[in-house]
């Protein structure tokens, strides 16, 4: 069974692990360079009033990421099975 699904997916208190990044290679970079790692777990902490942008824990940071970087983030996890 595929589990995989996109960041975006998540609902506030959600989580998962990191399967693999998408997108350009300078923001795979600079999303590395935070942490932010196939295998990282992570958590949707806050999604703003409008939908975008939405916080996200992990490594015990908050970070916020727009829906369109965020698209390019996918877990491996089922919601919920990873606590952040």
């Amino acid at each position: 069974m595929d589990t995989e699904r996109p960041l975006t997916a998540l609902r506030e208190g959600e989580s998962g692990r990191v399967a693999r990044l998408t997108g350009s290679p300078g923001l795979c970079r600079r999303l590395a360079e935070l942490g932010l790692i196939p295998g990282t777990p992570v958590s949707l902490f806050l999604r703003s009033p409008a939908g975008d942008p939405s916080a996200y824990l992990f490594r015990g940071a908050v970070v916020a990421l727009r829906r369109a970087d965020a698209a390019g983030i996918w877990l491996d996890a089922a919601p919920g099975e990873v606590s952040g």
